[in-house]
């Protein structure tokens, strides 16, 4: 298992143009490169396993804010995305939004691993665009103030490096399951802003695929 990091300053899906066509609330895609427009599925996982690596991620916002799922915060976060991904590509595999939360899972191009940066360039572009919409930052702590940091996300964010074509299922399957996982709906179908419903549409999935019974206490339950 990969280790928390505290890399990045305090941010989300790729996307081509933002825009939220289909029923997942994300960014829609179709082009399979890392630049702009990249979505894969499970399918493809032999084929670029040697790339530069692929990545599951946990982000949380400070307190625990429940704000993630707002309409002005997937706007920022998709548009943080955007920029970020012109300048540093790379690919966003699966993802779910949930009120406080988010998983991922990314891919870079070969010869790449720095994914803090992005996650910093990410969260950094996301809190000010954010902020200046109205959104409220939890209380700064003494240590965020003396660094001149904002208080939207948690410095720390968990990081887990992809094995193999089994892992990545696994990392995808959990990704998709959380909604369900944490009560947020009964079915993982009824959560909208997950690319679960993209792989849906690319036939990885049923749509009436998701029992959250398997994934209680597993090694990932506390970094949730």
């Amino acid at each position: 298992m990969g280790e928390p990091s505290d890399k990045g300053n305090d941010g989300l899906p790729g996307t081509g143009e933002p825009s939220d066509k289909g029923n997942d609330g994300l960014p829609g895609t179709d082009n399979p490169s890392y630049g702009c427009g990249t979505f894969w599925g499970m399918a493809d996982y032999r084929r670029w396993r040697v790339a530069g690596g692929t990545y599951f991620f946990t982000l949380v916002t400070e307190g625990r804010a429940r704000f993630l799922c707002d309409e002005p915060a997937r706007r920022c976060l998709r548009e943080a995305i955007r920029v970020v991904r012109r300048k540093r590509p790379f690919r966003i595999d699966a993802i779910v939004l949930l009120p406080d939360h988010l998983h991922a899972v990314w891919s870079l191009p070969e010869g790449e691993s720095d994914y803090s940066t992005r996650w910093q360039l990410i969260k950094r572009r996301f809190t000010k665009e954010y902020l200046k919409t109205g959104g409220v930052e939890a209380v700064r702590s003494a240590s965020r103030l003396a660094k001149g940091e904002r208080s939207v996300w948690q410095r720390r964010f968990f990081e887990h490096t992809v094995r193999d074509e089994a892992d990545m299922k696994r990392c995808v399957d959990y990704v998709h399951v959380n909604p369900l996982k944490h009560g947020l709906v009964a079915r993982v179908r009824e959560w909208p802003w997950s690319s679960f419903h993209r792989y849906v549409r690319l036939g990885e999935y049923s749509i009436d695929w998701g029992d959250a019974s398997i994934w209680y206490g597993d090694e990932w339950k506390d970094y949730e």
